[in-house]
């Protein structure tokens, strides 16, 4: 793993269901040595987490989509929102890929 780490962000509900999913997104990251760092927050933390972490993309959990609009609008990053087949089966390495091809 070479070179800064990327940043993913990931917006839930509450937080908790995207937790696994960065598990799931961390472990594939190691396998295939991508240098990246990967975190969940809830929807009503993303803001103060935006500021602090600085992300280079940002992730929504289905549930959350209606957030996409107005994320894209304010901020100067990649906004996408989660592939509900992906996250409902927990993915990580689909959603990896999803989130480095949205920073290339």
């Amino acid at each position: 793993m070479t070179g800064n780490p990327k940043t993913i962000m990931l917006v839930c509900a509450a937080g908790m269901s995207t937790s696994m999913l960065v598990r799931k997104m961390t472990d594939a990251a190691e396998k295939n040595k991508v240098n990246v760092n990967i975190f969940a927050t809830s929807a009503s933390d993303a803001h103060d987490k935006l500021a602090a972490e600085h992300p280079d993309v940002l992730l929504l959990g289905p549930q959350v989509r209606y957030l996409a609009a107005d994320f894209k609008a304010e901020l100067s990053i990649p906004v996408a929102v989660i592939n509900m087949q992906d996250y409902g089966l927990m993915k990580g390495d689909r959603v990896l890929q999803t989130a480095l091809d949205l920073i290339a």
